[in-house]
């Protein structure tokens, strides 16, 4: 029987097939991130850690929770919580949860905040329950319109092309640019590869979808903001170190920015308390993959990875590939000596 170590309780059904699983399955019973020293306390002698984004998990964690560990699944589809190849080091195994679910779940709230952003909803929502409506009115809450107007969108992987392909529907210009231009997407979507220059001076709006990297972290600072068509708006639903909040303030103080709309923040669960008092700037609380498919799928994946390694089997969303026949050579050792005892 090996031991499981859940550092969160998460929503789905794939906790309980793990507790059925026969294995020693222990459950974080906090309901919040937990500190470095409770993982290792918790953790401790497990061969499986199920982790959440919150969690940093490098070498000396894992070196305090011992050499027995084989795989660290984490409940999320970026891994920048995880020091990979520290893991790569000792043959601990990493896994993530990529999905077509939590595409289409970060694409469609990705729309939510630019539309909720151009048309003023939060704003008009707050100004209505506060009891200001007094009848139609020709030049309240004004917005801007989508058709005709160019979105630019910075990472065109899975969720940057859905984000694209929803912005032909309200007959928008897409400009896209990434490391390698896609051909493919550019004939089936109808969008235009571009450089960074230029997509940020000609967009209306801008979409984040890259990963964070040394590359993209703080990549949208106050150079990259100063670039930006004036007037443009700025949703950013991948992650928050990427954009430099303060450049951020500046740019929308200024006016140089109409507004920005954030899923993420650069130093979560902090904010920088001069966006929370922008009407301008719409806030949401890192919940873009926060649907009822999404996260069953995420669970169902998280789970399936801790089963398969312990199992012998090469997990479905492993990232570090080079190190599965290592691992697997030390799993079967173990599975050999479990039937002999």
């Amino acid at each position: 029987m090996s031991k499981i170590f859940v550092t969160r309780k998460f929503p789905g059904t794939a906790l309980d097939r793990l507790k059925e699983s026969g294995n020693g399955v222990t459950i974080s019973e906090f309901d919040r991130p937990i500190t470095q020293e409770e993982l290792i306390d918790k953790g401790k002698g497990c061969d499986a850690l199920l982790t959440l984004l919150t969690d940093k998990i490098d070498g000396e964690l894992v070196d305090a929770i011992g050499p027995q560990l084989k795989v660290v699944s984490n409940y999320a589809v970026g891994f920048d919580n995880i020091n990979v190849p520290e893991l790569s080091d000792r043959g601990i195994i990493a896994a993530n949860t990529p999905c077509e679910e939590v595409n289409e779940a970060v694409a469609e709230h990705t729309w939510a905040l630019l539309l909720a952003l151009t048309r003023r909803i939060v704003e008009a929502d707050e100004s209505t329950r506060r009891g200001s409506y007094r009848g139609w009115e020709p030049n309240i809450f004004l917005g801007k319109s989508l058709k005709g107007k160019t979105l630019g969108v910075i990472g065109l992987g899975r969720i940057g092309t859905m984000v694209a392909k929803r912005a032909k529907g309200f007959e928008m210009r897409v400009l896209y640019n990434k490391r390698t231009p896609d051909t493919d997407a550019e004939k089936d979507i109808g969008i235009e590869f571009s450089d960074l220059d230029r997509l940020l001076r000609e967009s209306d709006f801008v979409s984040l979808h890259v990963p964070l990297t040394d590359e993209t972290r703080g990549m949208v600072n106050a150079e990259s903001l100063g670039k930006l068509k004036q007037g443009c708006y700025l949703i950013n639903t991948a992650r928050g170190p990427i954009v430099d909040e303060h450049a951020l303030v500046d740019a929308l103080r200024s006016g140089h920015l109409s507004g920005a709309a954030l899923d993420v923040f650069e130093v979560e669960p902090n904010i920088n308390p001069e966006l929370i008092g922008m009407e301008n700037v719409v806030l949401t609380p890192h919940i873009a993959s926060g649907t009822h498919e999404a996260r069953e799928k995420m669970g169902q994946l998280a789970v399936d990875a801790v089963l398969q390694v312990l199992s012998g089997q090469v997990p479905e969303n492993i990232i570090n590939k080079e190190v599965w026949p290592q691992a697997r050579a030390n799993t079967e050792k173990e599975l050999v000596r479990y039937k002999v005892a």
